[in-house]
């Protein structure tokens, strides 16, 4: 067998596999014997066909499963002894009237190669944002919590804060549901002074389009999930069943103590120091992926290199369930080229500064998340034999295995960022962010 490389230009290669009959004629002589001790032929005793009526029967199909398995095999063992970076599978060019009688066969493959490039991680500056809780993230924090724990109470008027309770009906009844708004959450002065104007027992008629300020409410109004949702305009009946305004929770030692747990807080000043420690690490999340995100950006826009497009697109459109057409490969290879262009920057930085994921410390992240779910239940110190059984469990999965992965590479990617891409730090408050980069 004869195994040769021709390179078209930097990103396509034809690889031509010479198979000669010496490389296949034992293992075809081999499964016709095979085929003739198992076959059950009426007229035949067992093991006792004919020869000629096996090769008749099985020669050609066998030799080309032969011939199918030589070339996988040797491409595959190909590609890896001469270290081809390749993308996609190789693609066979297509041979005519392939003639199985003759001894001697010639393949050709074509190849998509990996463009060769370097990722400089400093090369465009990148804004990291400190995300800060200023007086009104604070405030607002400090309101929910009072509400929260507060004490409800009944009441025959409904003003801005009110909590309304409400049964709503579709008109054929196949859509129905309960909810608690407020009148903040319903949209036009009209519907706003129908809900106003009314008391416990009421059925007010509405419309569902322009009921509310937000979609997701009139979802949880009528129990509907967004497929069902798409164009909803169909008339609905509101019933008040309760109304109630909620008197806020006292800022004092019995409140801190549910909160927190005795002593650990003993006032006002100390709460909102406690408030604005957690909103920060909370916000620090959100930086973080943001960060992420903006440096794969960031890297793609400005990493310069060639693709494969045309092989790609042939590639993709015989690699899917369904072949596509050569105007729908286009257009699944366009969608796709930017995940291309990251995987390949990925695998880069991946070999550039050793980020490989061990499996020690899929297992560490594992039990990490692990022990702050048991401690969410109350499970504040759980064995080691019990860590080590339910990780056992989590990381028999497969698809788990790769998503922790996943999780643990983008945070080793996101150390890597911090350090060395070129970064510039803005610090601002929790909704000057939000409106940034919104």
């Amino acid at each position: 067998m004869q195994i040769t490389k021709e390179q078209k230009d930097a990103l396509n290669a034809i690889v031509t596999i010479n198979i000669e009959k010496a490389d296949y004629h034992e293992k075809v002589e081999r499964a016709l014997s095979d085929y003739r001790r198992k076959a059950k032929i009426k007229g035949f005793r067992p093991g006792h066909v004919p020869m000629a009526f096996i090769r008749q029967q099985y020669q050609q199909s066998v030799l080309m499963d032969t011939i199918n398995k030589l070339l996988q095999d040797n491409l595959g063992k190909y590609m890896t002894d001469q270290k081809l970076d390749v993308l996609g599978n190789p693609l066979p060019l297509p041979q005519n009237n392939l003639d199985w009688e003759q001894d001697d066969f010639s393949f050709k493959f074509e190849l998509g190669l990996a463009p060769q490039f370097e990722v400089k991680l400093n090369a465009k500056k990148v804004t990291q944002y400190q995300i800060l809780a200023d007086d009104v993230v604070i405030n607002r924090q400090l309101d929910s919590i009072q509400k929260q724990y507060g004490k409800l109470t009944s009441t025959d008027k409904i003003e801005k804060e009110t909590e309304i309770s409400v049964d709503f009906t579709s008109e054929d009844e196949t859509k129905k549901g309960s909810s608690i708004i407020t009148l903040e959450q319903i949209k036009g002065k009209s519907n706003q002074l129908q809900f106003k104007s009314s008391k416990v027992g009421d059925v007010l008629t509405l419309k569902t389009k322009g009921l509310f300020e937000n979609d997701q409410d009139l979802r949880t109004a009528l129990a509907i999930t967004s497929e069902d949702f798409n164009g909803l305009n169909i008339e609905i009946t509101a019933t008040i069943t309760a109304l109630q305004n909620r008197e806020k929770a006292e800022m004092n030692q019995e409140l801190f103590d549910k909160l927190f747990g005795p002593g650990v807080i003993s006032s006002v000043t100390e709460l909102k120091d406690r408030i604005k420690i957690d909103a920060e690490k909370q916000f620090a999340q959100q930086s973080d992926q943001k960060l992420l995100n903006d440096v794969i950006e960031s890297l793609i826009d400005n990493t310069k290199f060639k693709l494969p497009a045309d092989f790609l697109k042939r590639w993709m459109q015989q690699s899917g369930e369904k072949p596509l057409s050569a105007k729908e490969a286009t257009v699944e290879y366009d969608k796709s080229e930017k995940g291309i262009r990251y995987q390949l920057i990925e695998g880069k930085l991946i070999e550039d500064y050793g980020l490989q994921v061990k499996f020690e410390e899929i297992q560490a992240y594992a039990k990490d998340r692990i022990k702050m779910q048991m401690a969410q239940f109350g499970q504040n110190n759980p064995t080691d034999k019990e860590l080590n059984d339910i990780a056992a469990r989590v990381l028999g999965n497969k698809d788990e295995v790769k998503r922790i992965a996943d999780e643990v590479l983008s945070q080793k990617m996101l150390e890597l960022f911090k350090k060395e891409a070129n970064l510039k730090l803005k610090a601002l408050s929790y909704d000057k962010f939000i409106k940034e980069v919104s």
